[in-house]
């Protein structure tokens, strides 16, 4: 029996230790890709989508997923919640306002997590391109895994792209979730310029990024040091003797 030097070893590990081991992802064994060859292969035939019916797709998306077409059988149904969701599906247009709920609710999801825009609205902003109200381009704001085209996209289109999904989860190359945490700064600007330079959200994404092995130059920035500021005057503000306080 050989050891692997390239694990690190620490000497009398505590349970606690033993629970919380990591190994970098280019030092895992050849024993550990295998798993996450075959994890990777599980999740793909059994996904959750979270329905984020925006627009017309509310109407387009129920053929895809019902009797005839049949989602199910291929491992994918309906989520109730974000925190329990694989797939977070944008089935239409999206206004300034509701894309700070597609947001707050992207981030509850556990990663790995996927995005699919449905319908030529989440590309460029389809028939309501020249509305000031109208966001453009979802993946200037949060990674975007697929884009289904169409006005609306058939039930077959719908299905395919599924499948082409479940084929990159399969083969390990649905990574686009990993970019939000690594280009934290980039997507949050993003954010701020639309929804104005106050703009949070009550998640911590840096520690996250952190926690996922992920943090890295571009995770922080101009505008994630305004978080930081943010949080340091919620901190010192005094807290009243009475409620309400007084005037």
């Amino acid at each position: 029996m050989t050891i692997n030097t390239n694990f690190p070893i620490k000497p009398n590990p505590t349970p606690g230790d033993l629970a919380c081991c990591t190994v970098d992802e280019e030092d895992r064994s050849l024993w550990r890709k295998v798993v996450d060859r075959i994890a990777d292969h599980c999740r793909s035939r059994s996904l959750f989508i979270l329905h984020y019916c925006t627009g017309c797709g509310a109407i387009e998306l129920p053929p895809a997923i019902t009797s005839r077409f049949d989602a199910e059988r291929l491992g994918i149904q309906p989520m109730v919640t974000p925190r329990q969701a694989d797939i977070l599906l944008i089935t239409g247009y999206l206004s300034v306002k509701t894309l700070k709920r597609v947001i707050l609710s992207y981030e509850q999801m556990q990663s790995p997590k996927y995005v699919v825009g449905m319908g030529s609205c989440t590309i460029n902003g389809g028939m309501y391109w020249h509305s000031y109200a109208t966001v453009k381009k979802l993946s200037e704001y949060i990674p975007v895994d697929m884009y289904i085209a169409g006005c609306m996209p058939r039930p077959e289109a719908v299905q395919q792209g599924f499948l082409q999904l479940m084929d990159n989860i399969d083969k390990g190359c649905a990574n686009a979730w990993k970019n939000y945490y690594r280009q934290y700064d980039h997507y949050l600007g993003n954010q701020q310029s639309l929804f104005g330079p106050d703009w949070q959200t009550p998640t911590d994404v840096p520690a996250e990024a952190r926690h996922y092995k992920l943090f890295g130059e571009d995770t922080i920035g101009n505008h994630t040091d305004l978080l930081t500021k943010f949080a340091s005057e919620l901190v010192t503000q005094p807290i009243p003797a009475k409620w309400p306080p007084e005037e």
